[in-house]
């Protein structure tokens, strides 16, 4: 406090002055108007006239009360405390004149207004004098010049009551006033003692934080290492509690710091791996320090593997154990994906050289067989065991195909290709096979990239997918199908440890089946490998998928849970380039017509039918789904002047098509394509055109139209 004993008593005085004055001030207020209550009994005449006085005199007083509110100063409060004054004086006056002059009972009026003053107000032995003398005189003057003293008597025994009240209450304010000066000196010594020992305190506060500041700093950096570790970090005892364990030890397993400490390792250990955990730590109480894997169980259930280094240190008398833990769970799992692709290379390899000797075998055992069924003069019996020998060969040519087809031998005709027609096509064919208590639901992305594949091939991969489906479900239940793209970068650990970074199209076929046993999973892509009953399964259906896909540059990820069901994850890198396709001999003859769209659901056809149009000189847009034809011509009506599309499509028939088209524009001229003769009798099209569609009269009919 840089301020004087003296300016301190000041200020506290002007504080307690500014805090009673609004209490007189408003008491004072309250007071006036309650006596109005005596005015209507002492001075009933009157009553009209003392009201207009009481009334006038609160309201100033209200005004000092809200100026006594709002500023403080010495000056303002001395000046509101003689403008109080002067104020209640005057009112009581007024009464004393109107009620009797030197005889009214009112003038004790002007000894309340003077203890209000001195009773409450911190006022100065000066002030109080002054406001004494101010009371009196506003009440003896008047008294003195408009009134007419008969009363000699009581006159003067009023101004006795009134000269003794002020010299006794100038004198009580008097000594009041120097113990509260007193008491305020006192607190400004007593608080600055506190300062003196509040200094003294931190100075000694100083002091004890210098000479720890290098024990803290120590303690706090071992402390942050201890936490932030990039490895876990246990500390337990001989019996295997838990007493510390840093943040990435509670990561690692789940659990808050809280939670962790007090439990026993044990409990953390693998079931299996409980007795090795007590004996491990026996050989730590025995000075052996240990590097070493274990798997542990996280809060939520799932297990971790971990690389632990340990050993037993001496503290404070006891011996505790401190762990290093390093999760290389995702190390394992990429050595695991490693060895496993490099065993399916192993065996792919394998699966090739023996098919292809097993191939010539079958070769000449198919063509000898054929023969024999030639000859006529063959007893029929004998035809008939041979036929049996020639149908084994072809199932066993059968198996040759897909072990050549696991082993990458086989060769396969590239095509740019629509996964979502390949599926469509899939289940089309299968359609038969599935059971009516099987239900399928499928979500194919309408906007597919396009993949190069062979057509064929992708189609046993979806049929093994769904036939496998439907034997996991004797029950019933639902297959579900979705086409999906995804972006896969070198971080996505889960597709394989040499994925390629690029856009791909991901195809899903998931089932609510029995699901795949764990001990099994790893071994379902292993060729002759099955679990179906004998007779049912060679155990080359999903060896087969696996090689078409990696053929295919592709990848294949299987989720299952015995009881849950099973889902596979096909991945097929999307194509950069559609390949170009030759062009066939440009005709003579040029026919002059605007665009025309060609609609069908087979990538072959449009690429043929597009090829053909181009060469004559026509501009072509081709589309797979009917939708999206229908939006481009409605924003480019005005350029297109034939439709060519297929009647039977998966998404809209052509009939609806070409129905909705001639809304949009009356003057269009469609053709409609099928391989289905009755399908064209409710179409309502401008020509006609039976697959497989022949070159010259797709030409001459392009010719009529635009004629």
């Amino acid at each position: 406090m840089k301020k004087s004993k003296e300016e301190f008593v000041e200020e506290e005085i002007l504080k307690l002055f500014q805090y009673w004055g609004a209490i007189v001030l408003g008491i004072g207020a309250f007071l006036i108007v309650s006596l109005i209550i005596l005015d209507y009994f002492a001075a009933h005449k009157t009553f009209y006239k003392f009201l207009s006085i009481r009334i006038v005199s609160v309201i100033l007083i209200v005004l000092l009360f809200l100026i006594n509110k709002k500023r403080r100063s010495k000056q303002i409060q001395v000046g509101i405390t003689i403008a109080a004054t002067i104020i209640a004086a005057s009112m009581v006056e007024l009464m004393i004149l109107s009620t009797g002059g030197h005889q009214s009972p009112y003038y004790a009026g002007m000894i309340l207004t003077f203890l209000f003053i001195i009773g409450f107000l911190p006022i100065s032995y000066k002030l109080t004098l002054l406001g004494a003398c101010l009371i009196y005189s506003i009440y003896l003057f008047p008294i003195i010049i408009f009134d007419n003293i008969i009363n000699l008597n009581i006159f003067v025994s009023n101004n006795i009551y009134l000269i003794s009240t002020f010299f006794i209450g100038i004198t009580w304010r008097h000594l009041n006033q120097s113990l509260l000066i007193k008491n305020f000196s006192l607190q400004y010594d007593l608080f600055m003692e506190q300062e003196r020992l509040k200094l003294y305190s931190h100075h000694l506060e100083d002091l004890v934080a210098e000479r720890t500041k290098e024990l803290a700093k120590s303690q706090a950096m071992l402390q942050a290492l201890h936490d932030h570790a990039n490895d876990g970090i246990l500390v337990f005892d001989k019996d295997g509690t838990i007493i510390d364990a840093n943040n990435k030890a509670c990561e690692l397993h789940g659990y808050t710091r809280e939670e962790i400490k007090g439990k026993n390792i044990t409990e953390l250990e693998s079931e299996s791996n409980i007795p090795l955990c007590k004996e491990r730590i026996q050989r730590l109480l025995n000075g052996e320090p240990l590097l070493f894997e274990t798997e542990h169980k996280r809060k939520d259930g799932e297990k971790i593997i971990l690389e632990v280094s340990s050993c037993a240190i001496k503290f404070d008398n006891e011996i505790v154990i401190e762990s290093f833990l390093r999760d290389i769970t995702e190390k394992k799992k990429l050595q695991n994906q490693l060895m496993h692709a490099q065993k399916m290379e192993s065996v792919g390899t394998l699966a090739g050289g023996i098919a292809h000797d097993f191939n010539n075998i079958l070769t000449s055992i198919l063509g000898y067989a054929s023969m024999l069924v030639e000859y006529q003069h063959l007893p029929q019996d004998v035809i008939s065991k041979i036929k049996v020998i020639e149908s084994s060969a072809r199932k066993a040519s059968n198996i040759v195909s897909k072990l050549l087809s696991f082993a990458r031998k086989k060769g396969k005709e590239v095509a740019p290709l629509n996964l979502n027609s390949i599926v469509e096509d899939s289940l089309t064919m299968t359609a038969k096979l599935i059971p009516k208590d099987i239900e399928i639901k499928k979500e194919l992305d309408p906007g597919l990239p396009i993949i190069n594949g062979d057509t064929t091939q992708l189609e046993q991969v979806i049929i093994n997918l769904l036939i496998n489906a439907k034997d996991a479900m004797p029950d019933g239940g639902t297959i579900f199908i979705k086409t999906s793209s995804e972006y896969i970068d070198n971080n996505t650990l889960d597709i394989s440890v040499d994925a390629k970074q690029g856009k791909y199209v991901k195809l899903e076929i998931a089932d609510t089946g029995t699901g795949i046993p764990k001990e099994i999973k790893d071994r379902i892509f292993e060729p002759f490998y099955t679990t179906k009953e004998v007779g049912k399964g060679t155990g080359l259906g999903l060896a087969m998928v696996y090689g078409i896909v990696k053929d295919h540059d592709g990848y294949i990820l299987v989720d299952t849970e015995p009881g849950k069901g099973t889902s596979f994850y096909i991945y097929l890198p999307a194509a950069n380039k559609t390949p170009v396709i030759a062009e066939f001999d440009v005709s003579d003859k040029k026919p002059s017509c605007g665009e025309v769209l060609v609609i069908d659901d087979e990538l072959p056809v449009l690429q043929f039918v597009k090829d053909l149009l181009i060469k004559q000189g026509i501009e072509v847009r081709i589309f797979q789904n009917p939708f999206t034809a229908l939006e481009y011509f409605k924003k480019h009506r005005n350029r297109v002047d034939i439709i060519i599309t297929d009647i039977l499509m998966p998404q809209m028939d052509g009939s609806e098509l070409i129905r909705r088209a001639k809304t949009i524009k009356k003057e269009l001229r469609t053709v409609a394509m099928t391989g289905f003769v009755d399908a064209i009798q409710d179409v309502e099209a401008d020509r006609f055109i039976e697959k497989p569609v022949k070159k010259e009269v797709l030409l001459s009919i392009i010719d009529s139209l635009c004629a």
